[in-house]
């Protein structure tokens, strides 16, 4: 598939009137539910965010431990989540949040149901250094995820 180059891309819109821009914006908005999501967090703002964040929370946790029956540890579709909302709303604080809450109820689900395999703990340990790799740039952060950091450590004492 051949696709258009920014470059062009930018060319074309400056084409367009205002009444088109926004028919353009209008049909991407009805084709795409990452569209509907990107321009609800811009237009509507930290409702939508907070919003989008408890989905992808929630998106988290039901891989791993949903409200009934087992989890399918599906990691991609997890760490999916944690990429599109970082893509959608570029907010640094919910998605290290929410890359903890992926290591948080990983160590949960082995706690609960026993050792898993190496994949699994490469992940976790991944994106754990990830989370620690970004509070190490930023006192700020190590403050606010310091007590999750170490209990996660704890609670993963002894698995993997």
């Amino acid at each position: 598939m051949t696709k258009i180059k920014i470059t062009d891309l930018k060319k074309k819109l400056k084409e367009f009137d205002q009444k088109e821009l926004i028919q353009l914006v209008t049909e991407l908005y009805k084709l795409n539910k990452d569209v509907q999501d990107f321009l609800s967090s811009k237009f509507i703002g930290e409702k939508a965010v907070e919003a989008l964040f408890e989905s992808a929370k929630k998106k988290v946790n039901d891989e791993f431990l949903p409200d009934k029956g087992f989890g399918k540890m599906r990691l991609g579709e997890a760490r999916d989540a944690i990429t599109n909302f970082k893509k959608i709303t570029g907010d640094q604080l919910r998605t290290l949040d929410l890359m903890l809450f992926y290591v948080e109820v990983g160590t949960e689900f082995t706690n609960t149901y026993g050792d898993i395999d190496g994949r699994f703990y490469d992940s976790m340990i991944s994106m754990y250094n990830k989370v620690i790799s970004e509070c190490a740039k930023d006192e700020k952060l190590f403050k606010i995820f310091h007590d999750r950091l170490s209990s996660v450590i704890e609670d993963s004492s002894g698995i993997g």
